[in-house]
C-alpha cells in the first residue's frame, strides 16, 4: 500500500537525523571548513621518522621511528601537561620504533617504550612505566601524510597583500590576513638574513613554505627571530621569557620545507615555531633551542639544542592531516627575570634517582612565534581549493589508534548519539505502521 507522503517524509528524516548524530562534527574554522592539523605529529615536540641522536632534553614528547641515540644524559616531557600526556598514544611521552642507547634517559611524565635497547641501557620513568614493544605509531603511514601535507601548504599561493622583503641582511614577512597568511621564500635568501621579523596579526596561523633542496641557518649565521607585538607596537625577540602577544604568534608559526632533504639551525640562534621538514636530515646544532616542535626525516643535537614544548596549535588549509583530540594550549611565558623552567626541564635523573644540570639552560635572546585562527577566503586561495589532497580530514576531536589509523572523530560519545538516532528512527516506523493501520480500516 502506498505510504502518505508526511509518514514517509517522517521516516526518511529519521534516518537522516541519524546520519546526523553520527557522523564525526568538524571544528569550524570557516563556514565550509574543518580544523585541520598534523596528526599524531601534533602531539611531540620531535617527531622523525629514521634515527634521532640528541642530547640534552626535549621539553615535550618525542617519537622516533628509527633508533634513538641518547648517549650523555636526555630526559623527555618535563612541560608536558596531564591532558597532553592522555593524548599520547598508550600515554607514551617517549616512543623509540627501533634500539635505544643511552645510560641515562629519563621520562619525566607519561611512558615509554622501545622495540630494543642496547647493553646497559639506563631508562626510567618518573610518572609511568617502561616497557619493551612494538611502537604504538605507524611512523611509515603518518610520514606519508605529513609529506603530502607539505607539499599541499606549498601549494597554496602567497597571501593578497603579503610581502617577503630584503633589506641588507634584515628579512621581513609581513602579513595582514586575520585568519590565515601565507609566503613563500627560497632557502638562499631565508638563509642569507641574520635577522628574521614575522609582522602579522596576534590570531592568524602563519606557514612560510621555503623552497629548496637544502636550508643553513649558520651560512649568514641568522640569530635572531622576532615577531610583532601589536599591544607594544614594536618587534620582540622571542625566547623562553618573552614573547610577542604572549606566545599566540609562536604557537600558530609553521615553517614548511618541503622538498628539502637537509635543515641545519645555526648554534647561536633559538628557532620560533614549528619546523615541517619531512624529507629533511635535521640538525639542531650545539646550542639555542627551537622554540617549538620538530617533524623531520632525521636528527641531530647536542650541548644546548633542545626542543621547547610549543606545539604548533593552528589550523591548515587542505591538509589530509587528523588535528589531535586535545589540542595542546599555548604555555606561559616565563616573565622576565624568572629562573627559564628550561633549566629544570632539562635536567636528566641519575639512575639513581637524583637529578643532575643537564647544562642546557636555554639562551635568551632565542626567537619563537605563534600565529592562530584559520584560513581566510580573503585574501589568499581557498585552502580547500589550494590543494589536490586525498578526502579523509578528520576534526580536531580525532583520536589516532595504537596502530597510527584514524579512530572515531566525532565530538561526542558514539553510543547516545546512535541511541538517539535509533528513537527517531522508531518514531517514523511508528507513524508509517499507523497510517497503514489507518488506511486498512478505510478499505
Amino acid at each position: 500500500m502506498r505510504i502518505p507522503i508526511s509518514a514517509a517524509a517522517l521516516a526518511v528524516g529519521g534516518s537522516l537525523a541519524l546520519a546526523g548524530l553520527t557522523m564525526p562534527a568538524a571544528h569550524a574554522v570557516g563556514t565550509d571548513q574543518e580544523c585541520r592539523g598534523l596528526g599524531i605529529a601534533n602531539l611531540y615536540g620531535e617527531f622523525i621518522e629514521g634515527d634521532d641522536t640528541h642530547t640534552p632534553d626535549a621539553e615535550g614528547a618525542v617519537a622516533v621511528g628509527g633508533n634513538a641515540d641518547f648517549t650523555g644524559g636526555f630526559s623527555v616531557g618535563q612541560e608536558l601537561t596531564a591532558a597532553e600526556v592522555d593524548a599520547l598514544p598508550g600515554k607514551n611521552a617517549l616512543v623509540v620504533a627501533g634500539k635505544i642507547t643511552g645510560h641515562n634517559t629519563q621520562v619525566m611524565k607519561g611512558n615509554g617504550v622501545y622495540g630494543a635497547k642496547a647493553e646497559g641501557v639506563v631508562v626510567q620513568a618518573h610518572a609511568g612505566t617502561i616497557a619493551q614493544g612494538a611502537s604504538p605509531i605507524d611512523f611509515k603511514a603518518e610520514f606519508a601524510k605529513l609529506r603530502a601535507a607539505s607539499t599541499s601548504l606549498a601549494a597554496v599561493p602567497q597571501s593578497a597583500g603579503a610581502t617577503v622583503q630584503v633589506e641588507g641582511a634584515k628579512l621581513t614577512f609581513a602579513g595582514g590576513d586575520a585568519k590565515y597568511n601565507s609566503f613563500t621564500v627560497d632557502a638562499a635568501k631565508l638563509q642569507s638574513a641574520k635577522d628574521v621579523f614575522v609582522k602579522v596579526p596576534a590570531g592568524s596561523v602563519t606557514v612560510i613554505n621555503v623552497t629548496g633542496g637544502s636550508y643553513d641557518m649558520a651560512a649568514a649565521g641568522t640569530t635572531g627571530f622576532h615577531l610583532w607585538d601589536a599591544g607594544k607596537s614594536d618587534f620582540v625577540l622571542d625566547d623562553k621569557l618573552q614573547s610577542a602577544a604572549s606566545g599566540a604568534i609562536r604557537a600558530k608559526l609553521l615553517w614548511n620545507f618541503p622538498t628539502a632533504t637537509k635543515v641545519v639551525k645555526n648554534s647561536q640562534a633559538a628557532w620560533a615555531g614549528t619546523v615541517l621538514a619531512p624529507n629533511a636530515a635535521f640538525d639542531l646544532g650545539s646550542g639555542g633551542p627551537v622554540n617549538g616542535s620538530v617533524i623531520a626525516a632525521s636528527l641531530t643535537g647536542k650541548g644546548g639544542a633542545e626542543t621547547h614544548h610549543y606545539p604548533f596549535t593552528g589550523c591548515l588549509p587542505g591538509t589530509v592531516v587528523p588535528t589531535p583530540s586535545v589540542t595542546p594550549t599555548v604555555p606561559p611565558v616565563v616573565p622576565s627575570g624568572s629562573p627559564s623552567s628550561s633549566s629544570s626541564a632539562s635536567t636528566p635523573a641519575t639512575p639513581g634517582g637524583t637529578t643532575a644540570p643537564s647544562g642546557s639552560a636555554s639562551p635568551s635572546g632565542s626567537p619563537s612565534a605563534p600565529v592562530s585562527g584559520a584560513p581566510s577566503a580573503s585574501g589568499s586561495a581557498s585552502p580547500s581549493a589550494a590543494t589536490a589532497v586525498p578526502s579523509g580530514s578528520a576534526s580536531p576531536s580525532a583520536q589516532a589508534d595504537a596502530g597510527g589509523n584514524l579512530a572515531h572523530t566525532g565530538s561526542g560519545p558514539v553510543v547516545p548519539l546512535a541511541i538517539g538516532g535509533a528513537v527517531v528512527i522508531a518514531a517514523g516506523a511508528g507513524i508509517v505502521v499507523a497510517a497503514r493501520r489507518k488506511a486498512a480500516r478505510k478499505a
